[in-house]
């Protein structure tokens, strides 16, 4: 046997310490390094212990510790420390051996460096890892893509450790997604619709807490209920339980405690970005970003909650609004289950829209199945998702799907309700109202554009279409207007 290992990692946090231990315990023998070689020795002699690793303390020994082709992995902050470590990396390397990058990278930085290292004679490979900390250690989502020769000599390793789903719980959540930049492409895809679910759970929450008026007790119980159904999903299940914690430094629920102020690490904001450059309207994404934006601003919102109003309700008049509250929680339910599959319809546009623009071959119903188990958006739905583009590739919106088109037309009564009850009592259930304007915007024949279009050749000469000839046309406004009146 030899000595040589199948493996190399760097980046010794906690996420590159549980890939590691995952790549191990599928019959590997992982060499490691980090930059801080301390971090090396507490690992090999902690978690590592008496397992299959080698532990390095240069990138010269990393390499020397490796068969061929090599296959290393970099799990550091995404930006100049990657390029950084590519750099010295490729004079160690020889043709054939493989950089893999399983950072949280921009897409555009991936094109750049798999086109880079190709000239150098090795291959790249740009993975999105979704999961987390457990994800990475007992089975994360991964979206390769990259050099294409690169996956056959990753795939077995890659699909061993992934998250499994399934019948018989053997299809992997990880398959080849496409060229260059598309593995990252689909991660941030990924990423912003984790983005849009989480701020529409967090709006069921405000209605369910200051419409209904429940405690975090019944809480609990609608979010237990609503993950035994169609909105079952990680998102949903890790929202049930947190309602469950004690504060451990006081008393009361923890969630009580915690201040509203969200953060972000940036990928929703690249989506956001990126749909604007497509001209695709991401709008759940942009609709999520802007309310943590909103909400870090935590000491202007408290000085304008003492100036500003908003409706003059009271209790007879929330009772009213909302109903029977079983019923209107049902509402909530259906609101928020339709506003889901429009951020995954936009999601997936956007997706399409990206493969277009980048020449890359992307299979949508297996993007589906990559989030299916592991990853944060994990969800009973996406079954649905990949069913909906297995029959139809070329599928132009999830939302003509006659499963998610009947989804939508059977919660929208309720969907149009809790917006309605929403405004009625100045909650801030923006979201909701975005998917509700998106859906309806993109159901109509006719939008009022045809007076944008009027107002932009009015005072820009931008020209317009008509509906009743073929032809760019140009009008004098000025010299047509009716002239006003004094």
């Amino acid at each position: 046997m030899s000595d040589l290992c199948d493996f190399g990692l760097i980046g010794l946090a906690v996420m590159g310490e549980n890939l590691a231990l995952n790549v191990e315990s599928r019959g590997n023998r992982v060499a490691v390094y980090n930059r801080t070689t301390s971090k090396v020795d507490e690992f090999i002699q902690g978690r590592a212990a008496g397992k299959n690793f080698v532990g390095c303390h240069s990138v010269e020994e990393l390499v020397q510790s490796l068969a061929r082709p090599r296959k290393v992995m970099m799990l550091v902050k995404a930006g100049p420390a990657v390029d950084a470590l590519i750099d010295s990396l490729i004079p160690l390397l020889e043709p054939g051996d493989v950089i893999i990058d399983g950072g949280n990278t921009h897409y555009a930085d991936t094109e750049r460096r798999t086109k880079y290292v190709e000239e150098q004679g090795l291959l790249f490979l740009g993975t999105g890892v979704s999961g987390g900390e457990e994800g990475a250690l007992k089975g994360p989502s991964l979206m390769p893509g990259g050099s294409d020769a690169a996956w056959p000599l990753l795939k077995d390793i890659f699909q061993s450790i992934a998250a499994k789903v399934g019948p018989q719980n053997d299809i992997p959540c990880c398959e080849w997604v496409g060229p260059r930049g598309a593995g990252h492409y689909v991660k941030m895809v990924h990423n912003g619709i984790e983005y849009g679910d989480m701020q529409l759970i967090c709006e069921a929450y405000l209605m369910l807490k200051e419409a209904v008026g429940l405690s975090n007790d019944e809480i609990y119980d609608v979010f237990a209920e609503w993950n035994r159904g169609e909105l079952q999903s990680y998102l949903i299940e890790i929202t049930r339980d947190i309602f469950s914690v004690q504060d451990d430094l006081g008393d009361g629920y923890l969630v009580d405690k915690i201040l509203d102020m969200a953060g972000a690490k940036g990928t929703g904001k690249w989506m956001s970005q990126l749909a604007l450059d497509l001209g695709v309207p991401s709008t759940l994404v942009t609709t999520a970003v802007y309310a943590r934006s909103l909400s870090s601003q935590k000491e202007a919102r408290v000085r304008a909650s003492e100036v500003l109003q908003g409706p003059d309700v009271n209790a007879d008049d929330v009772t009213a609004s909302v109903g029977d509250k079983q019923a209107f929680i049902e509402k909530v339910r259906l609101a928020l289950y339709a506003s889901k599959i429009c951020s995954y319809a936009q999601g997936f546009v956007q997706l399409q829209a990206a493969a277009s623009e980048h020449d890359w071959p992307l299979n949508y119903g297996d993007c589906a199945l990559l989030w299916r188990g592991g990853c944060i958006i994990r969800a009973q739905f996406l079954d649905r998702i990949k069913e909906a583009f297995d029959e139809d590739a070329q599928l132009e919106n999830l939302l003509l799907h006659p499963y998610f088109r009947d989804a939508v037309h059977n919660a929208q009564a309720a969907w149009r309700d809790v917006v309605v009850v929403a405004t009625q009592l100045g909650l801030p259930a923006i979201a909701f109202s975005n998917a509700l304007a998106y859906y309806d915007s993109y159901r109509r024949a006719f939008l009022p554009a045809n007076l944008l279009q009027a107002q932009r050749d009015y005072f820009g000469a931008h020209t317009y279409k008509r509906t009743d000839r073929e032809g760019t046309f140009h009008t004098e406004w000025l010299d047509l207007r009716k002239p006003p009146v004094d």
